[in-house]
């Protein structure tokens, strides 16, 4: 409050305010004591939720990136420490809880504040403790002593919950947690809060709701067409309206005219070569509107890689020679531990020139020490510019003045897809720094398919619902059923958020079923015929589409069988015909792809006439693959080199074929169909009996069968919504049920619920593939294995490639190869037993990292070891290298302990990490 605003405040005035001060104070006494440490005054949403936690109830805080969330989990541990009890702030990345722990050794001091991170363990019995929330979810599991005295847990980030891969490790938390655990949930703004709140005090008791959807910094949209910047709204109730500003459609409407008629855009769908604004000059026309720093998201890891090295090509610098200096001093005292002959192959003096520069690439990709030295220089002010892809919006605090999002569409590792409105909330949100700035700005480059209505759109819209991911795992089951027993297990299942939403959802399917029962009856009115029972006649024309329905899928079936097993036959050098597909024509057989492959179908690799080579598989083939000729493949033929391909695509024109072999297939399918259909009997029956039927005669009979399809269609779609009930009612308990049943069959669990030795072995060992790793120990697949071997062997439990290699990754020969190939078997084996059950928890096995670890293991340098994957995107970066030998660490650590592991492998899997922890992975480690 300022002096001009005490002079023209009454003194009467200053006397309530003043009483009201104390009458606040003494309902509020924490809070008063809390409010006197810190530098600001609380935002009324802030006050609200800690007043309420004051009180004694839970509270779940919802408001948008930077509005200070966190305060109210600060005020959490003021409390616990002033009762003399204990809190936990839980997080979802060791990154943020890395971060939140030095905060509040900052605020608390060194000896009250501890880290369990899985990678660090500092002081882990002080009051207050920082940690992932798997950890937490281990202890109570455990039963850790840990535990007593614990009075309150904050989840930060809780909107986490909705992850599908680490999602239900937020629920199980939940709902474990003793009653006694006051509850702080914080979420980003969500569309469907007083639902989430509505199942905390089902499972927790009285929990306050605080939303706020005020930005203490307010955010300004604008798109960049061209060289020419422009604001998305006019003014805020422009913003209101989702009205886009009239000069910017005019303009964009220009833009695309020109375009069109000068061909450089030919139209959605078609060929673009629209290129759009240069990166560089995207960051200096920022610098110019005083809008740095700026994040900058491109959703591609070599596309913020490229921006960085355009910015530094055009010659691109946005600091001075004293900050140069300081980001140098930073840069080499954060990277010391690094060994110099790993520097070179890390990139590393590009990297710092042009971090000097102010530039910077940010993602999942980079050495993890690069990342947090490009995340400490930009909150210290001297990176003015970074290239980042999504998933620094879901990381630590690293606010900027200014956002830009080059495009709205990005790549989900299946397809591209458009931004959602709560993903474009999130990624804008970073823009506007609190106490620095007094506006912050989202920025959309303009691309041709891009309408500025779509962007007022996402910049308008608030919906972003919680959706839990929540399902059983076996993991969980045997710990659940361990302790609390299988009927309560059960019940606590039933209690989680998945089954709450399922449930609530029941309601209005229920009600849908009721309508379409309306309609249908309505429909049968209309479809009545004098001349008989036209449902019976109708039910006959379905029988009889049905048929023949199932005898095309029969020579389908067929047809594949026998396309199957001519691709077993092919051998190298064999020229067949691909006749469908992409890849239609004559193609040569590079590699049957038969061989140590132990189930599945062949994949031959192969060259095709236009030199693409890749794997094929049976359903390329509408009938059998004959070889038509054969060319000699040369023995050190590399289907990467541009040259060898082009050698022996050569052979393919060169070779003398009867030209009809050249063509597409022509064959006789729906001849051959039409065949087996007419010599079909029950087809012909159902036929004779159609005419027979009184109905067939009706002069009306079409008419009123189009009444009967409909109500058919309408029959189908209220089965498959009953069958949605009745999935939804119960259904986490049944999937439960099922997944007891699987583990009782394979000892893991007594037909009377208890847990086994093989159960107890699980429920220590938390990875996706849980099940798989407790098979592996039983059966002794690594009993015989070096450090080395060990370590490549598990890396096939935890990988898996960011996207789908075009071939089949190779594996050292001898003793990995035996326990790879065990581990295959025991997976099929697995999958067919989940399949059988309806149940699909483990996935796929991944060899890709295999050779990279196995080398890492045995001593051999960076550069070898990050050569020896060849993925779409090249050789394999150093961060996804770090990651994910991290998880091999991890995995190798729990079976140091593993109840269910021999000594000797217990022992393998020290010497293991020994061996992996050094260079870069050791550096990564210890921080």
């Amino acid at each position: 409050m300022s002096g001009t605003d005490e002079v023209d405040i009454s003194p009467a005035d200053r006397y309530q305010a003043a009483r009201l001060r104390a009458e606040q104070e003494a309902r509020h006494p924490a809070l008063a004591e809390f409010v006197e440490e810190i530098d600001f005054t609380l935002d009324p949403f802030q006050a609200e939720a800690c007043e309420a936690l004051e009180r004694g109830t839970g509270v779940l805080v919802c408001a948008p990136t930077g509005a200070g969330k966190t305060v109210v989990g600060e005020f959490a541990v003021h409390l616990a420490l002033r009762q003399g009890r204990k809190c936990f702030y839980t997080t979802p990345i060791k990154a943020l809880s890395n971060q939140k722990y030095n905060d509040l050794v900052e605020r608390h001091g060194p000896e009250r504040v501890g880290l369990l991170t899985g990678d660090n363990a500092i002081n882990g019995d002080a009051p207050v403790v920082v940690m992932t929330t798997e950890v937490l979810r281990n202890m109570l599991y455990s039963g850790s002593s840990a535990l007593q005295g614990l009075s309150y847990v904050v989840m930060d980030e809780v909107h986490y919950l909705a992850d599908r891969f680490r999602g239900a490790v937020w629920e199980e938390v939940i709902i474990h947690l003793p009653e006694s655990v006051t509850l702080v949930s914080l979420s980003a703004t969500v569309s469907n809060a007083e639902e989430f709140a509505d199942w905390l005090v089902t499972v927790r008791g009285e929990t306050s709701v605080v939303v706020s959807e005020h930005r203490p910094v307010p955010l300004w949209q604008h798109m960049l067409v061209g060289k020419r910047m422009f604001d998305l709204f006019h003014d805020a109730e422009a913003a209101q309206k989702h009205d886009v500003h009239p000069e910017l459609l005019r303009h964009t409407r220009e833009m695309l005219r020109r375009l069109e008629s000068s061909g450089d855009f030919r139209g959605r769908g078609r060929t673009r070569r629209f290129a759009g604004p240069y990166r560089p000059e995207i960051v200096e026309r920022l610098d110019n509107e005083a809008l740095l720093p700026a994040i900058l998201f491109i959703f591609s890891r070599a596309g913020c890689d490229a921006a960085v090295q355009q910015c530094l090509a055009a010659g691109l610098r946005l600091t001075g020679p004293d900050e140069r200096a300081e980001i140098r001093a930073v840069v080499e005292s954060r990277t010391k531990h690094i060994p110099a002959e790993d520097l070179q192959v890390l990139g590393y003096w590009e990297w710092l020139d042009g971090l000097e520069r102010g530039l910077a690439a940010h993602h999942a990709g980079m050495l993890p020490a690069f990342k947090e030295v490009v995340e400490e220089l930009f909150v210290r002010g001297l990176v003015k510019a970074v290239f980042a892809t999504e998933t620094l919006a879901l990381g630590i605090n690293m606010p900027a003045r200014c956002v830009v999002l080059e495009r709205l569409v990005k790549f989900n590792g299946e397809a591209h897809v458009d931004l959602t409105p709560g993903e474009y909330t999130q990624l804008t949100g970073r823009a506007g720094r609190r106490g620095i700035d007094v506006e912050g700005h989202a920025v959309v480059v303009w691309q041709p398919e891009v309408d500025p209505r779509h962007v007022a759109g996402l910049a308008s819209t608030r919906t972003y619902p919680l959706k839990s991911s929540f399902r059983p795992s076996y993991n969980m089951a045997v710990n659940l059923v361990g302790s609390v027993g299988t009927a309560a297990a059960r019940e606590l299942l039933e209690s989680s958020f998945a089954q709450f939403q399922a449930d609530r959802s029941v309601v209005g399917l229920a009600r849908q079923v009721q309508r379409n029962l309306d309609t249908m009856a309505t429909y049968s009115r209309e479809m009545a015929c004098h001349l008989g029972d036209f449902e019976e006649y109708f039910g006959i024309r379905v029988s009889i589409a049905e048929r023949e329905r199932a005898i095309a899928r029969q020579g389908a079936q067929q047809r594949r069988a026998a396309a199957m097993e001519s691709l077993e036959k092919l051998r190298p050098g064999d020229v067949i015909r691909v006749p469908a597909g992409r890849r239609s024509g004559l193609a040569i057989v590079i590699d049957p792809g038969t061989s140590g492959r132990g189930f599945g179908e062949p994949r031959p690799l192969v060259l095709t006439e236009d030199r693409w080579a890749g794997r094929i598989s049976a359903g390329d083939f509408t009938s059998p693959a004959e070889p038509l000729g054969r060319v000699r493949v040369p023995k050190q033929f590399n289907y990467r080199s541009a040259q060898d391909r082009r050698d022996l695509a050569a052979q393919l024109h060169r070779l003398d074929l009867d030209p009809a072999a050249r063509q597409s297939d022509r064959g006789p399918r729906g001849r051959s169909r039409n065949v087996a259909a007419a010599d079909d009997h029950e087809l012909e029956m159902l036929r004779s009996a159609l005419r027979r039927h009184p109905c067939h005669r009706c002069p009306d009979r079409e008419e009123h069968a189009r009444w009967a399809e409909r109500r058919h269609r309408l029959e189908r779609d209220t089965e498959a919504l009953r069958g949605k009930v009745a999935s939804r009612t119960g259904s986490l308990a049944r999937t439960f049920d099922r997944v007891c049943g699987l583990l009782t069959d394979r000892g893991y669990l007594t037909p009377e619920g208890t847990v086994t030795d093989a159960g107890r072995t699980l429920a220590r060992i938390w990875s996706e593939t849980d099940l798989l790793v407790a098979e592996c120990l039983r059966r002794g697949v690594w009993d015989k294995l070096g450090p080395a071997e060990l370590a490549a062997a598990v890396s096939v439990l935890v990988y898996e490639a960011r996207r789908e290699a075009e071939d089949r990754a190779s594996i050292p020969r001898g003793d990995v190869s035996d326990a790879v190939d065990a581990t295959l078997k025991l997976w099929a084996d697995l999958r067919d037993d989940e399949d059988s059950r309806g149940l699909q928890l483990t996935r796929e096995l991944d060899l890709g990292f295999v050779w990279p670890v196995y080398r890492w293991a045995r001593g051999e340098s960076l550069t070898k070891v990050l050569g020896s994957v060849h993925g779409i995107d090249g050789d394999m970066p150093a961060g996804d290298f770090v990651r994910w030998s991290r998880q091999v660490l991890d995995l190798l650590d729990q079976l140091t302990g593993a109840t269910g592991a021999t000594e000797p492998v217990r022992r393998t899997a020290r010497q293991a990490m020994t061996a992996m922890t050094r260079g870069v992975l050791a550096y990564s480690v210890m921080v």
